[in-house]
């Protein structure tokens, strides 16, 4: 009986040994792949949209399957929309999004450029063309978000091994500090541009006192009176209105009216141009606007805020902001003690007057809440930047007592497009510096505290695309 036993434990052996040998020369058979496209595209889930060049890159576009839900993942699938502007697997990598939709065209953000490094960009889930079909808008918030980021981390990493920066101006450095509080160990750093915090919904008044402070009273009041201009004259240039819509074929269903969305539009004049000009921008806005013109009311408020903004055509696109704004991140109310009551008949609309009425919306207190509480006790590597010119750095990050090697930095009369180059000499130094430590660079180009990368006039020309004042 024994020898019996020993014969099947011989066999038993030398078969695993001979499957192992085969196995072993299978595999030899089929090496992995070395070209850096090959080994995207071994990662299962990953497609390929299209591949552009760009001198000392490769640049992907691609689509990689995401669950609806994560903590379903057996209930559905879509195709999420990502970009890879590859250096090299040997430098660190920066995970961008900027909580919107994803360009396709290869550009690169300032973490990049400072750490000289490999960019992975990610569409938001929802923006077209990575929506689930049919869209469950209840499967739309800030831990799946922070979920998609994390699948994606771990499908990249085995490929990109260094470390890793999360960042994204205004929703997308919201959007970095989200995914850093849901999955703390995945990032080596974090780079969050002028990124809002809400944590109270019904309380804003920080961005009433914002108004009565910010810029010169010469410019606020040329703004303010052109913005009051524009209600008194509201019916002929409510006329013009109708024409303008008439001809690009715009609609105002979802807002609920013409009249609303012109209200709209020119209750958000004041904050767009602090949003995206500066303060010799002012020269621009008409000096006296009781005797300008219409055409010179209608142009000053189109450039700033545009008319398009707030048609169903202008709306769509953005309709998963409008849906997190008014469930989970929460949006600004302000006032305008300048403009007689009887001038403003809505007032500053809230986020359900902008997505349509068949998609439900409940607005969670909670979410905001928790992220700030998160931070004040236990933000790591974390770097915050505002402007200090910027309506949306009202409402903002702030650190406590548990915070680690984290910072919050305001650039002098910079606007929503703040960034580490515009901080004062010293917290330039140490903001460089810091990220340079936190990507694991050389400890010589730590010192230095200079990005490692030549400033390339294409690639760094930053997100180009202007959203309406409405949006962060």
């Amino acid at each position: 009986m024994r020898k019996v036993l020993r014969w099947l434990l011989t066999l038993a052996v030398l078969i695993g040994t001979l499957s192992g040998t085969a196995a072993g020369a299978a595999t030899a058979a089929r090496p992995e792949p070395t070209d850096i496209k090959d080994r995207l595209l071994s990662i299962p889930g990953m497609s390929l949209v299209e591949e552009k060049p760009y001198p000392g890159y490769r640049y992907f576009v691609l689509n990689y399957t995401q669950p609806v839900d994560h903590r379903h993942p057996d209930r559905g699938t879509f195709q999420q929309r990502i970009t890879v502007l590859h250096k090299d697997v040997s430098r660190p990598t920066v995970f961008y999004t900027s909580g919107y939709n994803v360009s396709t065209n290869p550009s690169r953000s300032e973490p990049t450029r400072i750490v000289d490094g490999n960019q992975v960009s990610l569409e938001y889930r929802f923006f077209t063309p990575s929506r689930p079909d049919p869209a469950d808008w209840s499967k739309l918030d800030i831990r799946q978000a922070a979920d998609d980021q994390h699948r994606v981390f771990e499908a990249l990493k085995p490929i990109y091994g260094g470390h890793w920066i999360a960042t994204g101006g205004s929703k997308g450095g919201m959007t970095a500090t989200y995914y850093e509080r849901f999955h703390p160990r995945d990032m080596d750093g974090v780079v969050a541009y002028v990124a809002p915090n809400d944590v109270v919904n019904d309380e804003d008044s920080a961005y009433d006192r914002f108004f009565t402070t910010v810029g010169t009273k010469e410019c606020r009041d040329r703004l303010n009176a052109v913005q009051r201009e524009a209600l008194v004259r509201r019916e002929p240039l409510e006329k013009r209105y109708a024409q303008y819509a008439a001809g690009k074929g715009y609609t105002f269903d979802t807002i609920g009216g013409l009249d609303k969305a012109y209200e709209a539009v020119v209750l958000d004049y004041v904050w767009g141009f602090w949003q995206y000009s500066l303060l010799k921008d002012c020269g621009t806005v008409p000096a006296d606007a009781a005797t300008a013109s219409d055409d010179a009311i209608w142009k000053s408020v189109d450039t700033i805020s545009g008319f398009s903004a707030y048609t169903d055509q202008g709306l769509a696109q953005f309709t998963p902001y409008y849906y997190q704004a008014g469930t989970q991140l929460g949006s600004p109310t302000i006032h305008f003690p300048y403009i007689e009551r009887k001038l403003i008949r809505y007032g500053y609309q809230p986020p359900r007057n902008f997505v349509p009425r068949a998609i439900p919306m409940r607005f969670q207190p909670y979410a905001m809440r928790d992220v700030d509480t998160w931070v004040r006790h236990h933000a790591t590597h974390t770097l915050f930047v505002y402007g200090q010119n910027d309506p949306w750095g009202s409402e903002r990050f702030r650190l406590g007592a548990g915070a680690r090697d984290s910072y919050v930095f305001t650039a002098p009369g910079m606007n929503h497009g703040a960034n580490v180059a515009g901080l004062v000499p010293r917290e330039n130094t140490l903001a460089t510096g810091r990220i340079l430590q936190w990507a694991g660079v050389s400890a010589a180009d730590t010192a230095r505290a200079e990005p490692l990368a030549r400033f390339d006039a294409k690639l760094d020309a930053g997100d180009t695309e202007r959203e309406p004042a409405s949006r962060p």
